[in-house]
C-alpha cells in the first residue's frame, strides 16, 4: 500500500482498537473476540513496521489498554503491569522459542508453562504480613484501588503466616469458578434479575461495585502467578516464585510444566489443552515464561510486553445450530446492528441462543440466510459469533436477509456511512435512539446519575415523560410516580442524583452528549483547551484541530454537532436547567512555568492528573504527546516511548526531583 493508504488504515485501526480497549477494560462489555482484536492489532503492527513514521506514542501497539474508573481512588504501580504478546499458532510459538535461543545464545532454555486464567489482572501488596492494598491493572501504570472488594475473597489471606515471607507485591488473576458462576446466574434468574453473559465480564463488573457487601455475595476467587516486588527476598526464577507463593499460603496455578525445547513447549500446551476443561475456572490459553530471572533481564521488554514470555491462545470451540431469525438492534448513534437468533446449543460451558453478526456487509459476504445451519464459536470462550454457513445442508427454503431500508422502530429511511458499512437511523427522536442516548448520558462514565437503569429509562421514554436528556431535569415526584414498580425512596434517590449531576465537570457533559468520535479522553482535552462548552461550540474546524488529540476526522464531527439546530436548542435547555458549562479554572500558584509545554510519562509520586494540575497552576500547558513544541518531558520511573522520542527531538528531560526544585 502507499504511504497515504497506510496512514489512513493505521488511523482507522488505532481508533477501532482504542474503542475495543475501552469496552474490554473499562466497561467490561467486549464486542469482538480476543482473536479478532489480536488480528486487528497484528495488522496495525505490520503497518507500523513497514512505515515506522506512523508509529505514535499513543498507538494501541505501545501500551496496555484501560483507564481509571470513576468512584475509586488510584494506586500507582511500583512496577508497570504489562500485557503479553500472544499467538494462536504452534509455528509462532516455535518462532518465539527460537528468538529466545538467539537472544540468550544457547539452545537449551528452561521455560515454565501454566494455564492462562480468563479473569481480571490484579496486583496485591503485603507489608509486615498484612494485606495493604490491591489494585486493577488500569492503564498499566495506575489502577483502581479495589482493596475492600478483594478482601471479600475468602481464599485471599488478610494476614500471612508468620513463618513465611512478610513484605512483597504479588500479581494474579481474579475470576469466578464455573460452578459459582452457574449458581449465581440461577439465583439471579429465580429473583427475576438479568443473568450475566460469562464469568470474565461478571468478575470485571463485580470488582467495579462500590458496595463490598454486594461483592461478598459474588463467587470471586483468585490465583497468583508472579511478583512485582520481592521485598528483598532473593529469588532467582519463576520456580522460586512458586515456592514463595506456597510459603505465603497464596494459591498458584493448579497445573504447571517445565520444557527446555520447542518440542517440549508444544507437548505441554497440547497436554494442557486436554486437561484444562477439568479445571474449576475458564481458561483460554497457556502462558509460557523463561524460568530464570537472569535470562529474563537479558532478554528485556518492549514498550508493551516482555520478550521472555508469550501467551498461546487455543482455537475457540465451535458448534453447529440453526439460525431461526435475525433481529435488528438500534444503538444511540442510530446504528442498526443485526443479531442472530439461534436454536439453543451448548458450547464452551454454556447454552447459546444469540450470536453477533456485526453488520450487513458481513451477512452478505458470508451469504447468511434465515433457516441456515451455521457454525458458531464462542471466540475466546466469551462472545458467540457466526463463523460460517453449512451451505451443503440447504434445502431451498432459506430466506436471504435484506439490507434494511427503514428503521425497524420509527420507520425512518436509513442512511449508510461513507465506508458503506454502518447503516443508521437518522431520526434523533427515534424511541430506541433516545433510550440508548439517555442510558449513555446517565452512565457512570458520563453524568453518573445512579439508579436510572435500562428499565427506568425505557419507561421514561415510552410514557413520553422524557424526550431527550434535557427532559431528565424537568422530572419531579409527581411525574416519576407514574412509573411502574418505582417507590418513594427510589424517586427521592433519582431526584437527588439528577440534581447532583448539574455540578459535574463539563467534560462529562460533552462526553454524555454522545458526539460521534468523542470519547471521555477527547472530552477532557476539549475542555482543557477551550475552557468551556460555549467556546467549543463557537470554534471553527481549524481551531478544533489545534486541540491535542482532535484530528481531521473528529473535528468536523464536533463542529457539525454544535451547529445542528436541534442540538443548539438542547444545549439551551441544559444551560437553563443549571448544568455546568465552564471548566473550573485551576487556581494560579505562580507564573514560573508560563510559556512552557509539558509532557508527563512514567511513574511519579502522584497520579498524572494531579501533576498536570500542578503544572497548569504555575502557568504551564500539558500535552499528551511529544513534539517539537514540547518544552519539557517530566519522566518518572519506567518511562517508555515518549522518553525515546523526546531524546531524539532534543527535548529537555526532567526528573521529578528537578521538576519540584524548579517550582
Amino acid at each position: 500500500m502507499t504511504h497515504a493508504e497506510a496512514a489512513s488504515r493505521a488511523a482507522a485501526l488505532s481508533a477501532e482498537l482504542h474503542r475495543h480497549n475501552h469496552l474490554y477494560y473499562v466497561e467490561a462489555k467486549p464486542l469482538i473476540s480476543d482473536k479478532d482484536f489480536d488480528l486487528l492489532l497484528r495488522e496495525l503492527q505490520d503497518i507500523e513496521a513497514q512505515f515506522p513514521d506512523l508509529l505514535t506514542p499513543d498507538s494501541p501497539t505501545q501500551r496496555v489498554g484501560g483507564a481509571p474508573l470513576e468512584g475509586f481512588t488510584q494506586i500507582t504501580h511500583t512496577v508497570r503491569m504489562m500485557s503479553l504478546d500472544n499467538t494462536y499458532s504452534e509455528e509462532e510459538l516455535t518462532a518465539f522459542f527460537a528468538r529466545v535461543q538467539k537472544g540468550l545464545g544457547r539452545d537449551t532454555i528452561d521455560c515454565v508453562i501454566e494455564p492462562k486464567v480468563d479473569g481480571v489482572a490484579i496486583t496485591i501488596r503485603y507489608e509486615n504480613g498484612v494485606l495493604k492494598h490491591g489494585a486493577t491493572r488500569g492503564d498499566g501504570q495506575t489502577g483502581d484501588d479495589v482493596t475492600n472488594n478483594l478482601k471479600t475473597i475468602r481464599r485471599l489471606p488478610l494476614r500471612l503466616p508468620k513463618d513465611g515471607p512478610q513484605t512483597f507485591e504479588v500479581r494474579g488473576e481474579v475470576f469466578m469458578t464455573k460452578a459459582g458462576f452457574a449458581r449465581l446466574n440461577q439465583e439471579r434468574e429465580e429473583a427475576g434479575e438479568a443473568t450475566f453473559a460469562n464469568p470474565r465480564n461478571s468478575t470485571a463488573g463485580t470488582l467495579k461495585l462500590l458496595d463490598p457487601k454486594i461483592v461478598a455475595k459474588r463467587p470471586l476467587d483468585i490465583v497468583f502467578y508472579g511478583l512485582a516486588d520481592a521485598g528483598g527476598i532473593d529469588l532467582q526464577s519463576q520456580t522460586d516464585v512458586y515456592a514463595l507463593l506456597d510459603a505465603a499460603g497464596l494459591r498458584k496455578a493448579d497445573l504447571t510444566w517445565h520444557a527446555d525445547s520447542a518440542a517440549g513447549l508444544l507437548s505441554a500446551i497440547r497436554e494442557l489443552d486436554a486437561k484444562r476443561r477439568s479445571l474449576p475456572y475458564e481458561t483460554d490459553g497457556a502462558v509460557i515464561k523463561v524460568n530464570s530471572f537472569t535470562d529474563q533481564r537479558e532478554l528485556g521488554v518492549t514498550s508493551k510486553a516482555p520478550r521472555w514470555a508469550i501467551a498461546y491462545k487455543y482455537q475457540p470451540e465451535q458448534a453447529e445450530t440453526k439460525l431461526t431469525a435475525i433481529d435488528i438492534q438500534v444503538g444511540r448513534t442510530g446504528a442498526l446492528t443485526p443479531v442472530a437468533r439461534l436454536e439453543p446449543v451448548f458450547i464452551s460451558g454454556s447454552t447459546v441462543s444469540n450470536a453477533t453478526l456485526h453488520n450487513y456487509e458481513e451477512i452478505q459476504r458470508k451469504d447468511i440466510r434465515v433457516g441456515d445451519i451455521v457454525v458458531i464459536e464462542k471466540a475466546g470462550e466469551i462472545i458467540p459469533a457466526v463463523v460460517s454457513v453449512k451451505k451443503e445442508h440447504r434445502h431451498g427454503g432459506e430466506q436471504p436477509v435484506p439490507v434494511p431500508t427503514h428503521c425497524p422502530v420509527c420507520h425512518t429511511p436509513v442512511r449508510q456511512d461513507e465506508e458503506q458499512v454502518v447503516i443508521r437511523c437518522p431520526n434523533p427522536h427515534c424511541p430506541e435512539v433516545v433510550k440508548r442516548r439517555i442510558e449513555h448520558f446517565v452512565s457512570r462514565a458520563a453524568m453518573d446519575i445512579s439508579g436510572l437503569g435500562e428499565s427506568v429509562v425505557a419507561q421514561l421514554v415510552d410514557t413520553k415523560l422524557v424526550g431527550d436528556v434535557s427532559g431528565l431535569y424537568a422530572l419531579d415526584e409527581l411525574l416519576l410516580a407514574r412509573l411502574e414498580r418505582v417507590g418513594a425512596r427510589s424517586i427521592d434517590n433519582y431526584l437527588k442524583a439528577i440534581a447532583a449531576s448539574k455540578q459535574q465537570d463539563p467534560w462529562r457533559l460533552v462526553f454524555g452528549l454522545g458526539i460521534l468520535h468523542v470519547g471521555a479522553g477527547g472530552a477532557r482535552k476539549l475542555l482543557e483547551h477551550f475552557g468551556g462548552i460555549d467556546a467549543i461550540a463557537a470554534a471553527s474546524i481549524e481551531e478544533l484541530t489545534q486541540c491535542p488529540d482532535i484530528g481531521p476526522i473528529v473535528a468536523p464531527s464536533i463542529h457539525d454537532w454544535f451547529h445542528d439546530e436541534e442540538n443548539i436548542k438542547l444545549l439551551d435547555r441544559l444551560r437553563s436547567a443549571g448544568l455546568n458549562f465552564t471548566q473550573k479554572a485551576v487556581e494560579a500558584a505562580s507564573a514560573r512555568l508560563n510559556g512552557t509545554t509539558w509532557v508527563i510519562t512514567g511513574t511519579l509520586s502522584q497520579d498524572r492528573d494531579t501533576i498536570a494540575d500542578l503544572i497548569r497552576a504555575h502557568g504551564g500547558k500539558v500535552s499528551g504527546s511529544v513534539s517539537g513544541k514540547t518544552t519539557y518531558l517530566l519522566a518518572g520511573t519506567d518511562a517508555g516511548s515518549k522518553l525515546d522520542k523526546a531524546t531524539k527531538l532534543g527535548v529537555q528531560i526532567l526528573t521529578e526531583a528537578a521538576f519540584r526544585a524548579m517550582l
